[in-house]
């Protein structure tokens, strides 16, 4: 049960000189599995949750695999969310599977020893090409979990009772082994079940949080050499490097939107230039080694000071912004604050003349106008995925109540695109999205992304002060 070997064009599995000389003379290998602190546990945890919300049921849940990236070259891997958040696992290809009444069991690849033609002669996974990986007594060691070999996954998953649930389509192995076995219930279930993060996960959401805002820093540092000619480009590569060396990574396709491509809501080329005197709206989330990643947005002035119709269009997005936070609290309706938001942005819209119609025709579920310069909504759950927990029921997401512990991303913005006509020219091409990250507490939130500024006069400073 692994991917296919990518091909030896040396042949060097026929040369029997060679594989006797490669099989020996090799000390042991470092394969230590390297957790964060608590990361074990808190799998368990969720584990538990998993099977009390569905007793009776075998579970069974993939990592997958690194996509294919272009001929014998992959993407890196990243576990499946709800695998990671069952498991604490990285391992590729790896399946956890939970029987009502036993233990869970993660079913893994072996390495192949030195003795094996796999060592050398499969560049994607033989380690002398990738390096020494865990094998089943080091992941089982540190999960506290009883790890078996991929190759008798077969045999665990066979049977009809009790009833299967699974994820379909992450492993297309595992798909084969159980075809037709039930999908909506479970993903449906361990979404709704995410929603509500334990004090472990907001940790983890705060470290990430955290590097953001560093790598916020260096791309306010960075700014005059972008606009000298390093365009988009040289900001992302800015903030990727701070995320690579904090995290695993980004935690999604970063938007460095600078100038006119700042209203483009998903502007993820990155590869126009940084005009001194425009925005940049800067949409980034460093993703933690245990792949829980932050969303945070600011629009910054790259020259250090915003002109009078950038501030203009700001202010109005800030007092939405601080309307909508106002709403998150426990109780409330989750579209609650979404509205909030809405009616001042229309209200403002309309005060400077852009809506054909009155505010509140404009917010009516028909009409919809305001909506013309803010398609996208107001904000989402954050956990392991950036729009995390998009499998639960409308009735425990968008139509539900926010409850203590919940995470979520609060984003008002205006986007005024470079060839809307409907707009004065003054407004034309300016983009602001102002993105905090927030705990749900029993008082009301915790705003984990504080320290980054939000009113215009400390941006200006802090972005003079980023640059030295």
């Amino acid at each position: 049960m692994t991917r296919p070997a990518r091909r030896d064009p040396s042949r060097l599995v026929e040369a029997t000189g060679f594989r006797d000389f490669v099989s020996s003379g090799w000390g042991p290998g470092d394969r230590e599995v390297r957790l964060p602190g608590g990361a074990a546990q808190a799998a368990r945890d969720h584990r538990q949750r998993l099977t009390d919300a569905l007793p009776g049921k075998r579970i069974v849940v993939a990592a997958g695999w690194a996509p294919v990236r272009a001929n014998d070259t992959d993407y890196g891997f990243r576990p499946d969310s709800d695998f990671a958040w069952l498991t604490g696992c990285n391992a590729e290809g790896a399946v956890l599977v939970l029987r009502p009444g036993h233990d869970a069991e993660l079913f893994l690849r072996e390495p192949a020893g030195p003795d094996e033609p796999d060592f050398f002669a499969n560049a994607r996974d033989g380690e002398l090409w990738i390096g020494p990986s865990p094998g089943l007594t080091e992941w089982s060691e540190a999960l506290g979990l009883r790890c078996r070999s991929l190759e008798e996954l077969p045999s665990a998953v066979r049977g009809r009772l009790p009833e299967m649930l699974t994820t379909p389509g992450v492993d297309p192995l595992l798909d084969a082994l159980v075809p037709g076995a039930p999908c909506g219930e479970l993903r449906r279930t361990l979404a709704e079940l995410r929603r509500i993060k334990d004090d472990w996960e907001i940790g983890q959401l705060r470290h990430a949080v955290d590097a953001t805002i560093r790598g916020f820093e260096d791309v306010a540092g960075e700014l005059p050499t972008a606009v000298k000619g390093g365009g988009e480009r040289w900001l992302q590569g800015t903030f990727d490097r701070r995320a690579r060396t904090e995290g695993n990574g980004v935690g999604y396709a970063s938007i460095v939107a600078a100038g006119p491509h700042a209203p483009v809501l998903h502007w993820v080329r990155n590869d126009g230039a940084v005009p001194e005197e425009s925005l940049l709206l800067l949409d980034a989330g460093v993703e933690v080694d245990t792949l829980y990643t932050a969303d945070i947005t600011r629009t910054l002035p790259v020259s250090g000071e915003y002109s009078q119709v950038q501030r203009q269009v700001y202010d109005l997005v800030l007092t939405a912004h601080h309307v909508a936070l106002a709403e998150v609290r426990p109780g409330a309706g989750y579209g609650a604050f979404h509205t909030a938001a809405m009616r001042v942005l229309a209200q403002g819209l309309h005060d400077w003349g852009l809506l054909p119609v009155s505010v509140d025709e404009s917010l009516e579920i028909g009409n919809q106008h305001h909506r013309r310069y803010i398609v996208c909504g107001v904000g989402h759950f954050l956990g392991l995925d950036v729009h995390d927990c998009a499998h639960s029921s409308a009735e425990m997401y968008h139509d539900g109540v926010l409850e203590e512990g919940m995470a979520l991303a609060v984003e008002p913005g205006l986007y005024f695109h470079p060839n809307d006509l409907t707009v004065p020219p003054e407004l034309r091409g300016i983009g602001v999205r102002i993105e905090d990250n927030v705990v749900v507490t029993a008082q009301g939130i915790e705003v984990l992304s504080a320290a980054l500024p939000t009113t215009p006069d400390e941006l200006e400073a802090w972005v003079r002060g980023c640059q030295g």
